[in-house]
Order: structure tokens, then sequence, then C-alpha cells
């Protein structure tokens, strides 16, 4: 059994569910269980909804410009996190979880290994609104909503140190597979398999891999690695926010490697159908870009602050709430 902890906002629990909640942690390893009380004042509540995400910078940015969005049309929310979707997804199906921030490609290639078997063909593309038709085709049978894409997208995305790219004049991934120079790369131990890292690298813009380090996605030693020298090529995220601190500079995918993964809302249908709720989190999803994103991270990654604080300030510089 694995248990979900809950964060944030006025989801009051009666002494026996909260007793009942407390075995199930215990039962279940000591997860721990955070809350935070927002101020539900004496005005009427929309209802109640469960906002549901992975437990990583991004996704708690995002579940709390979700939350606070919402509360600020009259909803009581709680915000549950887990360690990723394969925890968080079959909640969302049976209604635990009301709404979910998502990547559309990322989700649908979920649901397509679901339907067809983890090698079935791939259903995502570099293009957003195919590949938001295609997550729709698989989603809807499941009781499940998918919003409009907006213009942020946290792809794959690799960089170079800035003196490497100075030095060979590289802007783009075509500019490194034509200079024909031989390049290590820090990266997941998985990524001489996965066609959107090693083969992808080789056979779209014919790179030279000569090895991969494997350090992992975007970590501290992957990026120290390529700003020592080490290595020459990192495997990192297009909202990394920390680039910067590491002397590195993204190379642009020029040749769209990389699927469309955009960020989106996927609610239960049956749950969160209410138009409101659609309404509050479109008006999140048009504004957000991938700038905003990156600047969001930093803030809670590089400066220490809370994702909550982050968000709150965030939607009212944008005048999505009030301050």
């Amino acid at each position: 059994m694995t248990a979900i902890p809950v964060r944030r906002r006025p989801a009051l629990l009666a002494a026996g569910t909260a007793t009942a909640l407390a075995l199930t942690l215990a039962a279940c390893g000591g997860d721990s269980l955070e809350e935070e009380e927002g101020g539900s004042g004496t005005e009427e509540s929309a209802g109640s909804l469960t906002i549901g995400g992975a437990n990583f910078t991004e996704a708690t940015i995002m579940t709390e410009l979700y939350a606070q969005v919402l509360e600020e049309a009259g909803y009581d929310t709680t915000i549950t996190t887990t360690e990723g979707r394969e925890l968080y997804a079959p909640e969302l199906e049976s209604g635990a979880i009301d709404v979910v921030p998502e990547y559309a490609a990322t989700m649908a290639e979920y649901y397509n290994a679901q339907e067809n078997g983890p090698d079935a063909e791939p259903v995502a593309s570099p293009d957003v609104e195919a590949t938001v038709t295609v997550l729709r085709e698989l989603a809807e049978p499941r009781g499940l909503t998918v919003l409009d894409a907006g213009e942020a997208v946290d792809q794959n995305a690799f960089a170079v140190s800035e003196e490497y790219a100075e030095e060979h004049g590289l802007t783009t991934l075509s500019d490194l597979g034509e200079a024909g120079l031989p390049v290590r790369i820090a990266a997941g131990e998985d990524c001489p398999t996965r066609p959107f890292c090693q083969p992808g690298l080789e056979e779209t813009y014919g790179i030279d891999i000569t090895a991969v380090d494997p350090l992992g996605v975007g970590t501290v030693q992957a990026k120290q690695a390529v700003q020592d020298g080490d290595d020459q090529l990192v495997l990192v995220t297009t909202t990394d926010a920390t680039l910067d601190d590491f002397g590195l500079v993204l190379l642009e995918d020029d040749q769209n490697l990389q699927l469309a993964d955009n960020l989106l809302p996927v609610l239960n249908t049956e749950t969160a159908s209410d138009e409101n709720v659609a309404a509050a989190l479109d008006e999140v999803t048009a504004t957000l870009t991938t700038d905003h994103l990156i600047e969001l991270n930093r803030q809670v990654d590089s400066e220490r602050r809370k994702a909550d604080e982050v968000a709150h300030d965030y939607l009212v510089e944008q005048g999505l709430i009030e301050g």
C-alpha cells in the first residue's frame, strides 16, 4: 500500500477521518504528512477540489498555481503529491484527485503504453495540437478531460559550456553535428537506448556520441562535468533554471527531435466538470510561458523560496488573483 502525502489548504478532517489517515500513513512506512491551512472566511465554498502532481520543483509550483487560482474562483483546495505519474494517474481516474498539471507528450505516451503495451509505437510528436488530440483520444475513455495546452513547455534539452559553444560556433544541435566533434554526453543511464537521447542525436543530427557518462538528467554532477570539460554535452530540460550557475547554454533543437511536452491541465470529468474550473485553469495556461516557468523554478531552487509563496506572487503579478 502506498500512502499519498497531503499538503495545503482548507481540507478539514473530522476526528475519525484524521485518525484513520494517520493510521494508514503509519502502516505504509511513516510517510510524511504536511498540511497548510488557507483562510476559508465566511464565504460559501463552490466545492472542494484535490490537485495532484509529482514531487519535484516544477510540479509543486504548478499544483500551487492551480490550487490558488481555483481558490480565487471560490473552491476549497487540497494539494496531494506523490513520487510520480504511476501513483497519481490512477487516483485521477478514480476521482480521488480532481486536477493535475501535465505534460502533453509524456501523458500521451503514458496512456499509449497503458493501452497498447510498453513497446507501442509513439503517438506523440513535436506538433502540440496533434499531440493534444491524441492525448484526448486516450484520456477521455478513462473519464478524463484534457484542457488546451499553453506556450509553456518542458522538454528534454541539451546544453554545452559557453566556452565550448563560442569556440566552435555552436547555437543549434545541427551545428554540433556538422562540426563533427567527438562528444561525451552526461545523461541518464538509459540514454543509449532512448530515442530522444543518444539514438536521436546520432540519427537526427549526426552527432558523434563517443560515450555516455551516466550522471543523471540535469543533476549537479552532470552539469559540473560539462563545466569542467570532462563531458561536452549534458541532458537537461528547457526549464532548468540553474544553467547560468554552471556557465552552460542550451543548443536549439532546430530539427524538432523532442516531443511537444507543453503544460496543460487534466481533469476528472465527473468530479471537476464545473465550467468555472476550466475557466480558472485556462487563465493560468494562457498566461504561463517557458520563461516564466524558468524564473519560478529559479526562485525555488536557487533562492530557496517556498513554492506557495512564489506561485502567489506570480498570480498576483499576472492579475489572476488578488494580493
